[in-house]
């Protein structure tokens, strides 16, 4: 008997996490709301691939994206951005993290939300800048104090942020809380598209 309470608890989890890998998945949201590391424990859960924008930016361009912002400014780093997100998203399911500022770009968007289930990972200003004073490279921060940057970012970007069908807090403390919900959000979803698609 307990092996068979164990399969009836175990199944609905194994039908969620199918369920929500079933459509590709783009992670959105401001520098440290933890995007890449939140995605990797999410694409592992999963069993699907995980790839980072920046870091496939990175290679394609054979610099650091800060180097690219240096020399030859933003708007180049954009279109290369958008290229290189088109190319990854190839409908095969997989969570790909992008960089804060890419569901900005007007085309950029409209791939993401046709093509992916986009989800805004939101977090508070203190999270973010506790999260960004962690690493060094952020273009963005450069010269500039963290705080003052992350809530004039949030201002313009937070309204474009709500076009995702799916918003998680990414709130301080364990990353698997934050993957528990956004799987959950995902598996909804999903089941959702695949009622509105039965005859």
């Amino acid at each position: 008997m307990a092996g068979m309470d164990g399969d009836t608890k175990i199944q609905p989890a194994a039908d969620r996490m199918a369920l929500a890998a079933r459509r590709p998945i783009t992670l959105i949201g401001l520098m440290g709301a933890g995007k890449s590391s939140i995605g990797k424990r999410l694409a592992a859960r999963l069993g699907l691939p995980f790839v980072d924008a920046d870091d496939e930016i990175e290679t394609a361009a054979g610099m650091t994206i800060a180097d690219i912002f240096e020399r030859f400014g933003e708007a180049h780093f954009r279109d290369g951005e958008r290229r290189v997100i088109a190319r990854l998203i190839d409908g095969r399911p997989k969570v790909i993290a992008t960089g804060g500022g890419a569901f900005m770009d007007a085309q950029t968007r409209e791939l993401i939300l046709s093509r992916t289930l986009a989800v805004w990972l939101d977090a508070d200003i203190v999270t973010l800048v506790e999260r960004v004073r962690r690493r060094g490279h952020r273009p963005l921060l450069k010269g500039k104090d963290a705080g003052e940057v992350l809530r004039a970012l949030a201002a313009v970007r937070a309204p474009v942020y709500a076009l995702a069908p799916i918003r998680v807090a990414s709130k301080p403390g364990p990353h698997h809380e934050t993957v528990d919900a956004i799987i959950a959000a995902l598996a909804a979803a999903n089941a959702d598209a695949n009622a509105g698609e039965q005859p």
